[in-house]
């Protein structure tokens, strides 16, 4: 008996490496650039609490976020599918000729096209014309609590790294400890992420690193150009 052959895509991790990247990311990238603001504000270790409540406030604001956007887009999607069902159940003929066209337009001459729209709409009509028409599919379909989940965790990860560095790290080196090691934690980040989802490694860590390194120091400059010593 052959052994079936089981593929598997990259587009099945978007649900939560999306999220996961960009939480890891902002968490890094906000909570070092707030450190660094502060620090360079000549406050003494004031910028442990403030990156405390930066990562408190920032991946409860992460999860908020996500939720909102990413359940907005299952409402949408789920609003579209009711539509296409009331279109089925009005009119049948009609919709089995829009799905003959589309599959006409991808290259199927229009009696095979005709056939094909036929036997799928016998088998599931509504999941034809969901994948089809509406290009909703269950892969790639809006996921609001695991992008939440994803998000609000990976943001904490990402701040407690440059947070971690401030605790230990020497008062005088501390900006210095603090902007080398976010843009390592930066870079392996972009290149886990990029590999991840099959891109060049390199380009993905030169990426995230290079707007990290803008970030933190457009803060820090903030910080020194606005700061007063306590």
């Amino acid at each position: 008996m052959r052994s079936r052959h089981i593929e598997r895509h990259l587009t099945g991790q978007i649900g939560w490496l999306r999220p996961a990247v960009l939480g890891a990311n902002d968490g890094i990238v906000s909570t070092a650039s707030l450190v660094l603001g502060v620090a360079a504000a000549c406050n003494p270790r004031q910028h442990i609490t403030c990156g405390i409540a930066g990562l408190v406030a920032g991946a409860m604001s992460m999860a908020a976020g996500e939720y909102v956007s990413v359940q907005s887009q299952a409402d949408s999607e789920q609003a579209d599918i009711e539509r296409e069902r009331k279109e089925l159940e009005t009119d049948d003929p009609g919709e089995r000729k829009e799905l003959v066209a589309i599959y006409v337009g991808r290259g199927l001459d229009p009696a095979l096209a005709k056939q094909v729209a036929d036997q799928l709409m016998a088998h599931d009509a509504l999941g034809a014309h969901t994948r089809d028409e509406l290009g909703i599919s269950e892969t790639l379909n809006a996921r609001p609590l695991q992008a939440t989940f994803a998000s609000a965790t990976s943001f904490a990860v990402g701040a407690a790294m440059p947070l971690i560095v401030t605790v230990f790290a020497p008062e005088e080196n501390l900006i210095a400890f603090i902007s080398v090691t976010s843009l390592v934690f930066l870079a392996l980040l972009g290149g886990v992420a990029a590999h991840s989802g099959g891109a060049r490694v390199a380009v993905g860590a030169i990426r995230v690193t290079f707007w990290g390194a803008l970030a933190m120091g457009l803060t820090a400059a903030v910080g020194a150009l606005f700061g007063t010593t306590v």
